[in-house]
């Protein structure tokens, strides 16, 4: 089933022109005025079950577009339909924001960058922010753009490390305060979205970014206004962070399970935010929703990694139940994949799920919670004033989180995307 364009579906208004009639000249000339007949260009789609992002769902719901933009939004009972608009039937479908990745790391040349975001929507993912791999010469200036189809794009810009020869010179690397200081400047400049750093030796091959630099790098920024993402692996490391002043962890604990002076911290500090980017499960499941959506070769190379893996098994463990603990005392959760497969997302969602959160509290992390704080207040819920990025989908993501690769269309800014 496929939903017309937008575009397609306008309707053209009718004039109609008085007419004068005449009549003899001892006679008042009798003229019938009649009103243009006004025509909305609304599109009103009816019927679907409606997820509304922030946790509300509305059975046999109807939502209006114009120009881009949601407009009403309310059960199918209270829609008023203006004269003229073109209504399309949802019966038996849901709907649901649009994704919004918060961690990835995109391609770094122009043409390349494009791809990626073009790539996206397609699966129903509008934007997506880019941490820390994005060197001097990236075209930061495509976050200004709209491009017709392509999703919303961030970036972190140069992330901050202690040195690590042989594995990237991207990032800055710092071995005093002041230049953490400066590298956070250098940033600022350059007008990224947050600030990123890597708290991590890499399994004892560096030494690892020490609390008096990260502490550093955390205050700087927030002279600065702006936040600072943290990959760490270490409980250790997190609660340092977290005494430093922290505002996102990029990563959750992966070293050990997670403590009640872990969790006390946390519960003091409300406003820290959570990506997950969760593990391989080492448990084979289903791909086959991705046939389509990408070259035969690459498909089959993906489905041959989509075996047991029982050595990944713990490693996973471990991540999934301080997830779980982490959501259960009401931590903000967001989405994140970690690296540059525009699927990946739909395989999140659902070792989130697989970690103990529900299906519901899995789309508010990868809908609301990332939009707010990625910034984009346009984006995350289905509601009147905000961008119409929306997913059309064939089945209930609610019953099982892999409903949402039941794609029907994907909808950007109103316009549905080339699938």
């Amino acid at each position: 089933m496929h939903i017309n364009k937008q575009s397609r579906l306008r309707m053209f208004a009718i004039i109609l022109l008085p007419v004068s009639v005449l009549l003899p000249a001892c006679s008042d000339p009798a003229v019938e005025n009649t009103e243009p007949v006004p025509v909305s260009n609304a599109i009103i789609y009816e019927g679907a079950r409606l997820i509304v992002g922030n946790g509300n769902v509305i059975e046999n719901a109807s939502f209006s577009v114009e120009d881009g933009v949601f407009v009403n939004v309310g059960p199918t009972a209270a829609m008023t339909t203006p004269a003229g608009a073109t209504r399309v039937d949802l019966s038996g479908m849901t709907v649901m924001p649009a994704l919004i990745d918060t961690h990835v790391h995109l391609s770094t040349t122009r043409d390349a960058l494009i791809d990626d975001l073009t790539q996206r929507p397609r699966l129903g993912i509008v934007a997506a922010q880019s941490l820390g791999s994005d060197g001097l010469d990236v075209p930061l200036e495509l976050r200004d753009e709209v491009i017709p189809g392509a999703a919303r794009y961030l970036s972190a810009g140069r992330g901050i490390t202690s040195p690590e020869p042989g594995r990237s010179d991207v990032p800055h690397w710092v071995t005093t305060s002041e230049e953490a200081r400066q590298a956070v400047r250098d940033e600022v400049a350059r007008n990224v979205d947050i600030i990123k750093i890597w708290v991590d030796d890499r399994d004892g091959q560096y030494e690892r970014l020490s609390p008096e630099l990260y502490a550093a790098v955390i205050d700087e920024a927030h002279q600065n206004n702006m936040q600072v993402a943290a990959h760490i692996f270490r409980l250790e490391d997190a609660k340092g962070l977290l005494e430093a002043g922290i505002d996102v962890f990029a990563h959750g604990v992966r070293d050990q399970d997670i403590d009640e002076e872990f969790i006390d911290m946390v519960r003091a500090r409300p406003n820290v935010v959570l990506i997950p980017n969760m593990p391989s499960r080492g448990v084979p499941t289903d791909l086959e929703w991705l046939r389509d959506s990408m070259d035969a070769s690459a498909f089959e190379q993906l489905q041959a990694s989509n075996i047991e893996r029982p050595e990944v098994q713990d490693f996973f463990g471990i991540q999934a139940r301080n997830l779980a603990r982490l959501s259960e005392v009401g931590m903000t959760i967001t989405m994140g994949t970690d690296g540059n497969s525009f699927w990946a997302p739909h395989i999140e969602m659902e070792d989130m799920v697989a970690s103990g959160m529900s299906p519901a509290e899995v789309i508010i992390a990868a809908t609301k919670n990332s939009a707010e704080l990625l910034g984009y207040n346009e984006l995350g819920t289905v509601e009147a004033g905000k961008s119409a990025d929306f997913i059309v989908l064939e089945a209930n993501p609610l019953d099982d989180i892999t409903n949402t690769r039941t794609i029907v269309d994907v909808y950007l800014r109103g316009e549905v995307v080339p699938r």
